[in-house]
């Protein structure tokens, strides 16, 4: 059998002379996009800035076959994470100044040359043959401005398109949190290459290294943070209810399932942390749900409430004299949007009103049109993560909410309705087909009676014009402009869905055959609305797609309220929670920032927290500012990140974690601000 070994290294260790990584032809590409590229960069930034320094960031593991010997490794597992973090390490070098930082830096990309002996500079990844030259020239070579300039049509593999893309990506992200601070970057880049780890796989056998790989992505029934919690908290009951809750643990997870059960603690721990994990579940568990609970109100008053509400969520399960039908409604489309992140907000809101199915009504629809909103724009998860929080905040501030006096964070943003408008206007077709097919189908669902059934094996999108008609169609004479094709392609009024697979041939027929032989069935009609207007149609001119885009885009304006306020545009306030802080702010000017009355600051400081805040939060607790930990009166600071500091209890950059409600930040909306 061959020797297998697992290591855990820091990524100084993993970008060293010790491993030389190739990316064997039989993988698939590079294809990590720019929602994965930012997630990484906000995770490992999120984390350097909330923990302790003696806190470490694991960042997976990645599998290798690779003789103990030798250097050189090929990659089984983890070519993403690696390609990602070259492509960050290329960035930091090109936003150091110092040269010999630069230098420093550009030795994590390559094994340094000796000119004198004739040796050239080695790089530590290398892609695929075809990727290679692109990546050592531009990346490895960090040369990011000329990369940045190339065309993306010129580009010849997707691979090289989603490098240059993610490298644009992390430059900006760079440029707004750091804004050119070479203390910060470098004490950054020291957190990158000591405090992050990943986790080494390696076997000299190709078979043994794809067992491994098997086996670490493979499920079992393994231990789960469950079983841990449940061990520690039925053991803390007096022995005469032990037996009684464990009963009451047991009849809950077997109603949900071991992985529901899993989840209804996934959402817990965010309902009380109201951020993204940074680390294993079981851990953030302890540390933020188990010391807020007794091990009887732990079951009692969350485990067990949320796991019911869970399932009627996740099953659309809602029971009530009133409102049921609706509301399980808008849970269907929830449970066809691709995460979960919905669900703590809905758990928090169907426990704290389980009897008002009217005001659950109105929530429930919000939070879809949120979730659709975060879905169809592409939000990444830290986007959605935060965007979440405010609701979640909001909802334990105002636990004495009504429909009167409803909640205001479920509600989109001015900022928000328009990039959902231009997005649902844009060319839907080239999206990935997850997003594209949950538009169509809600969009169907909208026109229709209700009556269609949205089943991902048997549905399919076709355009009506062709994408590539035969010359000489009659396609070519109504459509005689090029340009005109193009625009109206791939946009929603000329795309139609079906229940059957795609027919090369039949995509190209002309308008009147298509709509007989490939859209319609027996009847005339098809299984969708959507398809069923388009059958009555004598023609498809430019004409008419122009009018039936407005059409559609007025429908979902209509059906998921994206209308213009009439209201006068309000001063745009900034939030930040964190560590139980819960503040809310504004910028008088470049330098000073206002945190307003009302705002609640964190209940400790973390270790390391800068003498001069530490001296600051004092002083305002000191002179009546806060009190009990709220501002009692508004206050000026002389920086956002002074402000989120004292707030926060914690080293924080203001730029980046003052925020407005739809999610952009001080930095990126001074920016804008400053460019109109």
């Amino acid at each position: 059998m061959s020797e297998i070994n697992g290591h855990e290294y820091q990524l100084l260790k993993i970008f060293s002379s010790d491993f030389e990584y190739h990316i064997p032809a039989y993988q698939r590409p590079y294809a990590w996009t720019v929602e994965e590229t930012d997630t990484l960069f906000n995770d490992l930034y999120g984390f350097y800035v909330s923990e302790q320094e003696d806190e470490n960031y694991f960042l997976g593991s990645i599998v290798l076959i690779k003789e103990n010997t030798d250097r050189k490794a090929d990659v089984i597992d983890g070519q993403q994470r690696l390609t990602t973090l070259t492509i960050l390490f290329s960035v930091l070098a090109d936003s150091l100044k110092d040269p010999d930082d630069k230098s420093s830096c550009m030795e994590i990309l390559q094994e340094k040359g000796n000119k004198l002996a004739g040796i050239a500079s080695q790089p530590r990844v290398f892609l695929r043959e075809w990727d290679q030259p692109f990546f050592n020239k531009y990346i490895q070579n960090v040369k990011i401005d000329d990369l940045l300039k190339q065309d993306p049509a010129t580009l010849d593999t997707e691979s090289k398109k989603h490098i240059q893309e993610n490298c644009r990506s992390l430059r900006e992200k760079f440029r707004e949190t750091f804004q050119d601070d070479e203390d910060e970057l470098l004490k950054f880049s020291n957190f990158l290459l000591n405090r992050c780890y990943l986790v080494a796989v390696s076997t000299p056998s190709q078979a043994s290294a794809f067992r491994v790989f098997s086996v670490m992505n493979s499920r079992g029934l393994n231990l789960l943070p469950t079983d841990i919690i449940k061990s520690e908290t039925i053991g803390k009951l007096p022995p005469d209810l032990q037996q009684t809750y464990t009963d009451k643990w047991e009849n809950l997870e077997n109603m949900v399932g071991r992985d529901g059960f899993n989840e209804v603690f996934t959402h817990t721990r965010t309902i009380f942390t109201m951020e993204k994990a940074k680390k294993n579940l079981l851990d953030e568990f302890r540390t933020y749900v188990v010391p807020e609970t007794t091990p009887k109100s732990l079951i009692d008053n969350y485990l067990e409430p949320y796991t019911m509400a869970y399932m009627k969520l996740k099953c659309c399960e809602y029971t009530s004299s009133k409102n049921a039908e609706e509301i399980n409604n808008y849970l269907y489309w929830l449970n066809k949007n691709n995460n979960y992140d919905w669900m703590p907000p809905a758990l928090l809101f169907m426990t704290l009103y389980p009897d008002n199915s009217d005001y659950l009504l109105w929530f429930i629809k919000k939070l879809e049109r949120l979730a659709s909103y975060l879905q169809v724009t592409a939000q990444d998860v830290n986007h959605r993560m935060a965007r979440y929080k405010f609701v979640l905040a909001e909802m334990k501030e105002r636990a004495d909410s009504s429909l009167g006096d409803p909640l205001k964070n479920i509600e989109l943003t001015e900022w928000e309705k328009e990039e959902f408008l231009n997005t649902l206007n844009g060319e839907i077709y080239t999206m990935p087909s997850a997003r594209r097919n949950y538009i169509i189908q809600r969009l169907d669902s909208f026109v229709s009676d209700g009556g269609a059934t949205y089943n991902a094996k048997l549905f399919t999108i076709e355009h009506v014009l062709p994408q590539n008609p035969s010359v000489g169609s009659e396609w070519f004479d109504i459509w005689s402009e090029s340009k005109e094709r193009q625009y109206w392609l791939n946009r929603i009024a000329n795309l139609v869905p079906l229940t059957r697979q795609r027919n090369s041939a039949a995509q190209n027929y002309d308008f009147d055959t298509k709509k007989t032989k490939y859209f319609s069935t027996k009847s005339g009609t098809s299984s969708y609305q959507l398809t069923t207007q388009v059958l009555s149609f004598d023609k498809w001119t430019p004409e008419i797609v122009h009018q039936r885009q407005k059409d559609l885009l007025d429908i979902f304006t209509k059906n998921w309220d994206l209308q213009k306020s009439d209201k006068k545009k309000e001063r745009e306030g900034f939030l930040l929670f964190g560590r139980g802080g819960n503040a809310f702010g504004y910028p008088l000017d470049d330098d000073n920032f206002v945190v307003l009355s009302g705002s609640r600051i964190s209940r400790d400081v973390t270790d390391g927290f800068a003498q001069g805040y530490f001296d600051l939060r004092n002083s305002l607790i000191a002179d009546g500012t806060i009190a009990d930990g709220i501002f009692v009166r508004d206050h000026t600071f002389t920086s956002s990140s002074a402000a989120a500091s004292v707030v926060l209890g914690r080293a924080a950059n203001g730029r980046k974690e003052w925020t407005l409600l739809d999610g952009r930040t001080y930095g990126k909306y001074g920016q804008l601000e400053s460019e109109e």
